[in-house]
């Protein structure tokens, strides 16, 4: 499907810091880059704009969301809000194949490098994946799918911070961090496990709000 393709394309794009935060993404642009129609092109913007990775601004057209303080933290509080939730819902519910997907979804993540020299300064494609299946598995296990899409719809939307945040702070310590939230899921702590994630989710927002954004 074409308009998938543009979306797709469009995502990667945003996410590579191809348009800066606030850059306007013009749809006849767009349509003639990619040999394609407007209106192909626009159904992919607005699943863009559904997904948190654009904005529509009344009469200007879209663009990337521009930085802000006050979004990523609404972002964040979301999350928080609903995250650790689902957690502890995962460690009550979760059987043993879940336990196996959790331990295998952490070993992936943790062998998997964060940069490669290819992909510059950006966290790696393959890292990025291999960290959403793993936060993703973690909430599996609480077993209710209207849940899980609105974690797959935050975490889209949250996506596009997170990399922005590797440039704040480098010197995160974020093996640690999955590895006490893998530890405290896999011994059933859910008040440890509860914790540990919205510390981790915090640190993502307080490392974004500490100043100016680096240009990439």
């Amino acid at each position: 499907m074409l308009s998938e393709q543009v979306y797709a394309h469009l995502r990667d794009a945003i996410m590579r810091g191809k348009y800066a935060p606030g850059d306007a993404l013009k749809p006849h642009d767009l349509a003639k880059e990619q040999g394609v129609s407007l209106a192909v092109v626009r159904e992919a913007l607005v699943r863009a704009v559904g997904e948190g990775l654009a904005d529509r601004l009344p009469n200007r057209g879209f663009a990337v969301p521009a930085f802000s303080d006050r979004r990523w933290q609404e972002i964040a509080e979301a999350r928080r809000t609903i995250e650790p939730v689902m957690l502890r819902m995962s460690i009550e519910r979760g059987d043993v194949d879940w336990e196996a997907r959790v331990r295998a979804a952490h070993h992936r993540l943790s062998r998997t490098p964060a940069y490669v020299p290819e992909e510059g300064e950006y966290y790696s494609g393959a890292w990025s994946e291999a960290h959403r299946l793993f936060h993703r598995t973690l909430l599996e296990g609480c077993g209710n799918p209207f849940l899980l899409e609105t974690f797959d719809r935050m975490w889209t939307a949250s996506e596009l911070a997170r990399r922005w945040s590797a440039h704040r702070d480098p010197d995160r310590d974020a093996i640690g961090e999955h590895r006490r939230l893998e530890e405290a899921t896999l011994a059933r702590d859910a008040d440890t496990a509860a914790e540990v994630l919205t510390q981790h989710l915090t640190s993502t927002v307080a490392a974004l709000t500490r100043g100016p954004a680096k240009k990439p």
